[in-house]
C-alpha cells in the first residue's frame, strides 16, 4: 500500500466507540435476519410514575464547596416520559472554576427498580459522545440483567456536549452527509492530501466553534465526572454506583480519582488505560482491529459461503485489495450516495465490535464484491447514527471530536504524523492508514486541550471492578490490566472472548460476577477469569 496521509474515519482519529457501537451491531444483525441476536427496541415495562419533584438527601450531598451548593440542592422534577420511564433535566455549571459564570443542562432518564430499590446505578455506554439516555430507553434489557433491575433504579444521562444535554453543534444532517461522501483524489501526493485534510479540518472546527459557542471549551472528561457527582447527590446516593463501558471506564476512573470517598460500586467494562497518549491509544486500537480481522477471516473460512479464499493471510490481503479498489474508485449505493473508502471502512469496522455480527459483515463484503455497496453503507450509517430518512439521531461524531480535542494533546507536526503513520501501518496493514493524521483535526480546534494523560490511583476508593475481554478490538485487553493495576483498589476480571466489552453479551459467569458485586457487595477474586 502507498504511504502518506489518508483521511481518518469521519475525519478524526478513531477512539473506542463503546457500547453504542456494539449495540448498533446487534441491531444490524436483526435487520439482516441473522439468528441468535436480539432486537434492541423500546423497553416494554409498566408505565412510569407520575411527575414528582425530588430534593437531594442532605446526607447524600455531604461537604461541597459553597459556590456549588445550589447545584447540589436544586429541586429535580422527574416526569413520566418515553412510555415507561421518568425523565429530568439537571442544571450544572458550565465552568467548575467559575460556577456562577453560566449554567448548562444534563438530560437524564430513569428506570425504576421492579422491586425495592437499594440505590441507583448510573450507566454510560462509551464514546465519548454516546448517549446514556438512549441506552437506557432503547436497550435497558440488553445492558442490565433482570436481577440488577429488580434491586436498583437505573439512570442514563447524556454527558455535557452530547445529544439531549447542552450539546456540541457542528454540521447539519445535510452537511454531514456531504462530508461522508467526500473522496480525495487518488492521484494526489501525500503533501497535497495533507493540505486538503487541513482545509477540511479548519472548516469543520470553524463551524463547530460558531454554532456551539463557549460550551465547546468545557466538554472535557473532568467536567463530565463532576457533573456525575451532582447527579449522584440528586438521586440521594451517598456513593456513586456506575456501570461504565469503554469511554465510560475513563469517565468512571476520573470520577474515582476526583472523589475517591464517594466512589461506591464501580464496574468498568472494556477499560481504557488513562496513562496512554492519544497516539498510543490509536496504535493499540489499530493492532486490536487487525487481530479482530484475522479472527473474523479465519472464522469465515470455516464456512461454505465465505468470499475469502486461501489462507487467513490470503483473506486479509483480499480485504486490503478491496479497500484499495474503493480508494481508487469510490462506489455508489442504491440510494445514489457515494461511498468513499473512509465510509466503506467505517462500515466494515462496525461488525468487528461483536463476533455475533461477523456473518453480517460477510454478506456486506460479498455484496460489495458484486458491485453493491448498499449493505456496507448501511453499516456505516448505523455507526454514524444516520436513519433511512437522512436524519442523524444524535451528535456522536461532533461530541467525540470535541471531548477528545480537550482531553488529549495531539501531535500535529506533519513529520511526526508521518512517522506515526508508519507505526500504525506496521501494527495494522489493513486499517493503519485510515487511523493516521488525526492530529490535523484538533490542531484546527478553537480550544486547546485542558487535560494530560496520567495514571489514575483513586486512593481510598472502595473496590473497583475492571473487566477486560481478551479479543476486544476497540479497547485492547492489556488496557484493562493496566487500569486495574493503577487503581489502588482495582480488581481485574477477564472474559475470554471476542468483541468489545463483556457484561450483557458474554456469559453467565460475567453476568453473575457483576450482579453479585452490585447487589451483594461480593468482590470478585482479582485475576478471575470467565
Amino acid at each position: 500500500m502507498t504511504s502518506g496521509p489518508r483521511r481518518p474515519l469521519d475525519g478524526a482519529p478513531r477512539r473506542p466507540r463503546g457500547r453504542a457501537a456494539a449495540l448498533l451491531a446487534a441491531i444490524t444483525a436483526v435487520v439482516f435476519g441473522l439468528s441468535g441476536c436480539m432486537l434492541l427496541g423500546p423497553d416494554t415495562r409498566s408505565d412510569a410514575p407520575a411527575s414528582e419533584v425530588e430534593t437531594a438527601d442532605p446526607a447524600a450531598i455531604g461537604t461541597v464547596d459553597e459556590n456549588l451548593r445550589t447545584f447540589y440542592t436544586q429541586d429535580v422534577r422527574w416526569e413520566s416520559c418515553e412510555e415507561s420511564f421518568s425523565c429530568a433535566t439537571i442544571e450544572v455549571p458550565l465552568d467548575y472554576s467559575d460556577p456562577g459564570r453560566d449554567i448548562i443542562e444534563i438530560a437524564a432518564i430513569r428506570a425504576d427498580a421492579s422491586g425495592e430499590a437499594r440505590g441507583t446505578i448510573l450507566v454510560n455506554p462509551g464514546g465519548p459522545g454516546g448517549s446514556g439516555f438512549n441506552i437506557v430507553r432503547d436497550s435497558l434489557d440488553y445492558v442490565t440483567s433482570d436481577r440488577l433491575r429488580e434491586d436498583y433504579d437505573v439512570v442514563g444521562f447524556d454527558p455535557r456536549g452530547v445529544n439531549r444535554s447542552s450539546a456540541v453543534e457542528c454540521y447539519t444532517d445535510a452537511e454531514q452527509d456531504e462530508a461522508r461522501q467526500e473522496s480525495y483524489p487518488a492521484e494526489a501526493s501525500p503533501d497535497e492530501l495533507l493540505d486538503l485534510m487541513t482545509v477540511d479540518a479548519k472548516e469543520f472546527a470553524d463551524v463547530c466553534a460558531e454554532r456551539t459557542g463557549e460550551l465547546l471549551g468545557f466538554v472535557d472528561t473532568d467536567s463530565a465526572a463532576r457533573d456525575m457527582d451532582i447527579l449522584r447527590a440528586l438521586v440521594s446516593d451517598e456513593k456513586l454506583n456506575l456501570l461504565g463501558f469503554s469511554y465510560g471506564t475513563q469517565l468512571g476512573a476520573t470520577y474515582a480519582e476526583l472523589f475517591p470517598e464517594r466512589a461506591g460500586r464501580l464496574v468498568l467494562d472494556g477499560a481504557i488505560d488513562p496513562s496512554l497518549s492519544n497516539e498510543d491509544i490509536t496504535l493499540g486500537q489499530a493492532g486490536g482491529f487487525e487481530k479482530a480481522l484475522r479472527a473474523y477471516v479465519a472464522d469465515c473460512q470455516q464456512g461454505t459461503e465465505c468470499p475469502y479464499t486461501g489462507t487467513v493471510d490470503d483473506g486479509v490481503r483480499q480485504v486490503q485489495d478491496l479497500f484499495a479498489a474503493v480508494g481508487r474508485e469510490p462506489m455508489t449505493a442504491d440510494d445514489g450516495r457515494v461511498v468513499p473508502v473512509s465510509t466503506f471502512v467505517q462500515g466494515f469496522i462496525l461488525p468487528l465490535y461483536d463476533n455475533g455480527n461477523w456473518p453480517t459483515l460477510t454478506q456486506a463484503v460479498s455484496d460489495a464484491l458484486e458491485g453493491d455497496a448498499s449493505s456496507m453503507l448501511y453499516l456505516a450509517d448505523l455507526s454514524a447514527e444516520r436513519g433511512p430518512d437522512g436524519t442523524y439521531a444524535g451528535n456522536s461524531t461532533a461530541a467525540f471530536l470535541a471531548v477528545n480535542c480537550l482531553d488529549y494533546p495531539m501531535r500535529s507536526d506533519p513529520d511526526q504524523m508521518r512517522a506515526d503513520e508508519q507505526e500504525l501501518v506496521a501494527a495494522s496493514p489493513t486499517f493503519g492508514q485510515f487511523l493516521a493524521f488525526g492530529g490535523v483535526t484538533c490542531a484546527a480546534w478553537k480550544y486547546p486541550p485542558t487535560l494530560d494523560p496520567a495514571p489514575v490511583r483513586a486512593a481510598g476508593a472502595d473496590p473497583i471492578v475492571v473487566i477486560g475481554t481478551t479479543g476486544d478490538p476497540a479497547t485492547p485487553y492489556e488496557w484493562s490490566t493496566a487500569l486495574a493495576d493503577q487503581l489502588a483498589s482495582g480488581v481485574h476480571v477477564t472474559w475470554e472472548g471476542e468483541g468489545h466489552t463483556a457484561y450483557g453479551r458474554s456469559n453467565d459467569c460475567i453476568r453473575d460476577t457483576v450482579d453479585d458485586f452490585f447487589i451483594d457487595g461480593t468482590i470478585p477474586e482479582d485475576g478471575a477469569r470467565c
